[in-house]
């Protein structure tokens, strides 16, 4: 699963995930109908995964593009009952649902085969065709044994990373078969099947299936250990992806590790990226942003992210893992691959916050233009170093992608011109600015940074200066707040990779985020247990 690297100045199709793979030339601008090409006939999911991190302990999340031939694809509906005897758990299905039926609507009219799998109900469409579609798939021999149950297999994967011993929260719970048949807000299509159990393997094989589309409940349990789930198929060497916005866990907060039921969600579709498969959203194949429950009130941070020059493409992601998992909020990243489409962009119309990190690249108009009304919507913007030179480029512009060139300035209140030419400079806080909230827990001492000091001065009078910095006889503000309308905005020319190693500057990009929220920092969540 490691990055795929390409020679070619111009878009490639390579083969990873045994599919088609987006890849480009680092920080490449490519006219926007090579994109709209690439997508002709295919889905594009935007995956995420976790990989070892090649610069030691720990792990890294990478995101990937992949396209696949949707008349070899698969979506598998796993267990969305009528009902459930956790009433919780019941209402989290009733809510998903018609989320879910769009999606399977449109995954239907591309060509892909719908499975729905509502285990233990088959009697129920005994009498259907959908039902005798899926019996009638011969029993394909495998190389692998099926097996009817899949446990957790500590050979392939760590432990879960929640308990789920007392899996629902709701008073008097007693674990009862009470469901029927699937939830009603599925449509069942007389293309679609109805299977459960090993027919639903011998199905994909009888269509030539190579890619399943995975979604359902519940993620802990039943997505992961049923016979057509996702530990069994990955087993039989089909290619799966989560829709980790299409499931839900069996899971009691009150249990460990004592975190919000979406978050507990969330970790297991971490357990699953990191063992067993990607994941992706239906925002992929909507377009528009990913389904959340409405429990779900955590601020919505996007990370808008395609500069290299910085290892940002893989800085940022950890990052926002980071704000997710310590500070309670639910972030999503979209993320350019290095070059200058942003896969994602849809859920920029749903976030509350916006950190940029991009360097000298020209969206397609329409991408561009979704950044602007965020903007003239009056919400918030913390950008990062190379932000200053986001959108304006050093040389012709591509075919159908547009520039911001007066960005800097106009949004940012900045004047970038250039940089030291050697690296390292000396941060300091302004001692008259000492009680903003932005620099609140942070030290008044000096400290490095290994970056070269990018040339701002003057800034735009409106701007307030909280930070400045000092290199080869160069003082230059390095980080202030305007507003941008009615969106409040900080900037900051640090972020240099190994600033990211420094609590003290993410400390400050924490305090950034949810000053321009408007809201207190919280605790981070290992000082609250």
């Amino acid at each position: 699963m490691r990055q795929q690297q390409t020679v070619a100045s111009v878009l490639v199709l390579v083969v990873a995930f045994g599919c088609e793979v987006f890849s480009a030339q680092e920080g490449k601008n490519l006219p926007a109908d090579t994109f709209a090409s690439a997508k002709q006939g295919k889905l594009a999911l935007y995956t995420r995964f976790r990989t070892l991190s090649p610069e030691g302990p720990g792990e890294e999340i990478r995101y990937r593009t992949v396209f696949w031939d949707p008349h070899k694809t698969a979506a598998i509906v796993c267990d969305m009952w009528d009902n459930h005897s956790c009433p919780s758990a019941a209402r989290r299905v009733n809510e998903m649902s018609p989320r879910m039926n769009q999606l399977l609507h449109v995954l239907r009219n591309q060509g892909v085969l719908i499975i729905h799998s509502p285990s233990d109900t088959m009697d129920y469409y005994k009498d259907r065709p959908e039902r005798q579609r899926a019996l009638a798939a011969p029993k394909i021999p495998t190389e692998v044994p099926l097996l009817p149950w899949c446990k957790h297999d500590p050979e392939r994967e760590g432990p879960m990373p929640i308990d789920d011993t007392d899996p629902c929260p709701d008073p008097g719970y007693e674990a009862k078969r009470n469901w029927t048949r699937q939830n009603d807000l599925l449509e069942i299509c007389p293309e679609d099947a109805i299977g459960d159990g090993f027919e639903v393997i011998y199905l994909l094989k009888q269509h030539g299936i190579e890619n399943i589309l995975f979604m359902g409940v519940h993620t802990n349990m039943c997505v992961l250990g049923r016979p057509f789930g996702i530990r069994q198929l990955v087993g039989q060497g089909f290619q799966v992806v989560l829709v980790r916005d299409m499931t839900d866990s069996m899971y009691n907060p009150a249990r460990p590790p004592y975190v919000r039921h979406v978050r507990g969600t969330e970790l297991v579709v971490e357990h699953i990226e990191r063992y067993w498969c990607p994941t992706v959203t239906s925002a992929d194949i909507l377009g528009e942003p990913a389904f959340r429950f409405k429990e779900d009130n955590r601020p919505h941070v996007a990370f808008l992210v395609s500069d290299d020059h910085y290892q940002a493409d893989r800085l940022l992601p950890q990052f926002a893992h980071y704000l997710t998992d310590q500070f309670d909020c639910y972030t999503s990243v979209i993320h350019g691959q290095g070059t200058n489409y942003f896969w994602g962009i849809e859920q920029l119309a749903a976030a509350d916050c916006l950190v940029l990190y991009v360097r000298r690249l020209a969206p397609p108009e329409d991408q561009l233009e979704a950044v602007r009304r965020y903007l003239q919507s009056g919400k918030p913007l913390v950008a990062l170093r190379t932000a200053s030179h986001a959108f304006v480029l050093r040389g012709q512009r591509p075919a159908g992608c547009a520039e911001w060139p007066e960005f800097d300035r106009e949004v940012l209140g900045g004047n970038y011109q250039g940089h030291t030419l050697r690296g390292g400079s000396t941060i300091w806080i302004l001692p008259e600015r000492g009680d903003h909230p932005i620099l609140k827990g942070l030290p008044h001492e000096r400290f490095p940074s290994e970056g070269t000091l990018y040339l701002t001065s003057p800034i735009r009078e409106d701007a307030t200066i909280l930070m400045m910095g000092e290199a080869a006889s160069r003082t230059e503000p390095v980080a202030w707040v305007r507003h941008y309308g009615n969106s409040r905005v900080f900037y900051t020319s640090l972020g240099h990779p190994k600033d990211f190693d420094n609590p003290v500057f993410r400390q400050l990009l924490v305090n950034a985020i949810f000053w321009a929220l408007d809201r207190p920092v919280p605790a981070p969540r290992g000082m609250t247990q």
